[in-house]
Order: C-alpha cells, then sequence, then structure tokens
C-alpha cells in the first residue's frame, strides 16, 4: 500500500469517520429556468447539475451541523465529551458573532470544547482538515470535529442568472483523530488576492443599510473568469499536493474535487491525467454547489454508494471566493 508522507517524528492524524445532512427539499432546473431566461438543457450544459436541495426553515446551520456531525462521530466510534475542537467552516451563518461552532459544540454535548468558524468560502473545508490535522500532531488536541456547511440559498438571488442555479445547501462532517500510520497529507494552500472580485457578495452591509429599500446582499460571480482559473491553477495545487504526499496519480483511488462545476471537475480530471480506474466525486449532479460544505458531501455519498472504501487514497481539493484554495491526500476511514 503507497503510504503518505508526514512530517518526520509527529504523531500521526487520519479522518476516522465521516457524515453529511442534505435538506430534504429537491430543487429540479425546471423550478428556476423561468425567472433566469434560461432551460434545463442550459443549465445542465453550463454546470453539470440537474438538481439541488435547498434547506427549509428547520434546517438551519446549526440544525445540519448537529446532524452531520452525530453520524461522523458514530462512525468514528467517538463520544462526544472526546471531540477536542469544533472547527465549522462555513460563509453563510447570519451572525456576525459569535461563532456558530460554539452553539454546535454545546448542542452536541462536548466538554466545553474549543469552538470557532472559518471563512475560506468553497476551499474552507479542506482549510478545516488542515487545521484538524496540525492540531492532533501537534498534540494540542485527540479528535476534531470539521464541519463544512452552507445555507447559500440565505445570499443567492433567484434572478441573478449566473447563480441562482448552482448554490445549494447542506452539511458535511469528518472526525479528526490519531493514527498509527499517516491518514492526512501535508496541505497546499493559498490565496489569489488579485481576483478578489471573481467571486464575492455583492454589496457592503453598510451600502445595503443605507439604502432606501434594503435587500438581503447576495452573491455574485464572473464565472467564464472562474472557469478559466480553476482549470489552469487548480491542476498545478492538485500535482503540488501530490508530491507533497509522496504519491503520483496513478497511486490514487478517489478523487474528490470541491463541486463547483461539472466542466471544471473534468479539466482538472485531464490536466492530472487520472487514470480511468480512479472514481471521482460527481456530486453536483443532485447536490448543487453547496461551497464548504460540498466535499464532505460528495465524499459520504462516495462511501455510501460503495465508491470510495476504507484505506483508499483520496485527493481532496476545493477553491472559491478569495480566491482561497487547498488541497490535500487522504485515506478514506
Amino acid at each position: 500500500m503507497t503510504s503518505i508522507a508526514s512530517a518526520s517524528g509527529s504523531p500521526h492524524a487520519a479522518i476516522l469517520g465521516v457524515g453529511s445532512y442534505r435538506p430534504t427539499r429537491v430543487v429540479p432546473n425546471a423550478e428556476l429556468v423561468e425567472a433566469i431566461d434560461s432551460s434545463d438543457e442550459w443549465i445542465q450544459q453550463r454546470s453539470g447539475i440537474r438538481e439541488r436541495r435547498f434547506a427549509g426553515p428547520d434546517e438551519t446551520i446549526q440544525m445540519m451541523s448537529v446532524s452531520a456531525a452525530r453520524a461522523a462521530m458514530e462512525q468514528a466510534g467517538i463520544e462526544a465529551a472526546q471531540v477536542d475542537c469544533v472547527v465549522v467552516a462555513t460563509v453563510s451563518h447570519m451572525l456576525q458573532t459569535p461563532a456558530v461552532a460554539t452553539a454546535i459544540a454545546y448542542e452536541l454535548g462536548t466538554d466545553k470544547a474549543p469552538a470557532f468558524d472559518i471563512s475560506a468560502a468553497c476551499a474552507g473545508f479542506c482549510h478545516g482538515v488542515a487545521l484538524g490535522s496540525d492540531m492532533i500532531r501537534g498534540g494540542s488536541a485527540k479528535h476534531v470535529l470539521v464541519i463544512g456547511v452552507e445555507r447559500l440559498t440565505d445570499i443567492t438571488s433567484l434572478n441573478d442568472r449566473g447563480t441562482a442555479f448552482i448554490f445549494a445547501d447542506g452539511a458535511g462532517a469528518v472526525v479528526i483523530g490519531p493514527s498509527e500510520e499517516p491518514g492526512i497529507g501535508p496541505v497546499v494552500w493559498g490565496s489569489d488576492g488579485e481576483q478578489f472580485d471573481l467571486i464575492r457578495q455583492k454589496e457592503d452591509w453598510r451600502d445595503v443599510l443605507a439604502s432606501d429599500r434594503p435587500e438581503m446582499p447576495h452573491l455574485t460571480m464572473q464565472g467564464a473568469a472562474v472557469f478559466r482559473w480553476a482549470s489552469f491553477e487548480m491542476a498545478k495545487t492538485a500535482q503540488a499536493a501530490l508530491d507533497r504526499a509522496g504519491v503520483s496519480a496513478e497511486d490514487l483511488d478517489v478523487f474528490v474535487p470541491h463541486q463547483a462545476n461539472m466542466r471544471i471537475i473534468d479539466a482538472m480530471a485531464r490536466s492530472m491525467k487520472l487514470p480511468d480506474r480512479v472514481k471521482i466525486a460527481r456530486d453536483i449532479a443532485v447536490q448543487g454547489n453547496t461551497s464548504a460544505a460540498s466535499i464532505p458531501l460528495a465524499l459520504d455519498r462516495m462511501i455510501q454508494e460503495g465508491e470510495a472504501k476504507s484505506g483508499d487514497l483520496a485527493l481532496l481539493i476545493a477553491f472559491g471566493a478569495g480566491l482561497a484554495y487547498a488541497a490535500q491526500v487522504v485515506r478514506v476511514p
């Protein structure tokens, strides 16, 4: 079995369990096309999305996170009191403070574990995995709960032709803990602030409140520019993550990219020259783009459907607003 390179002399970390929550409401393309003067065929050709999940009033950031977290903890075989830290990646928690992670940690029943949110948009979950791995290897925690969760429908305009059909809701979680063998490779991450405006909240809150008719700020995206950037830059980041883990594309069993766009996923796979036997996550077709939640949602589906098996070598890679990005090689729990 191919080994993942790890820092010399450090304890090892691995993903011990995965869980997810998908909202109950399924929204096919047909429900959205009239408002954006589009068609099901156009949406599928442009993004690969057939349907997505929209959260209902009771499916809050906290509720979805707790559900996904409990599933991950059950798979990992740990109790809430064993969770030493809760990290929540999200951009759609509507309170600037306090962090929703604190409320999630309390509802789960952790023993007053440190808890905080991180804002790295679609790359947030991979950032959280890197932080959790480093906590384990550094000795500041034994079990870290990392959650990616979004209610992007709260900040998406259903009249915006560039985003209305893309964004959706959901939550995914993993438990990271100690391992006899390296289970999480070194992270390759960064940001390209020159591209700051490509994906962003359109309005500053102060401008919104100063308006005569305030409306909820919404996400806006320059889709063509994002496609070009991601298709070119992320293949290089993926290769760097493989190199740092000491493996090659030939060693991979599973590829779990951020579920942003099916065409971007295909472009990255071609650029990386992935072998045909490598299973590729394509959860976006039925889930939409859930930003920080997309990778754990996609990974959990692959596990549930038998496409990803325990011990498989998987590459995770994500990119989003900022433009922030991160990638690492992991073992499937």
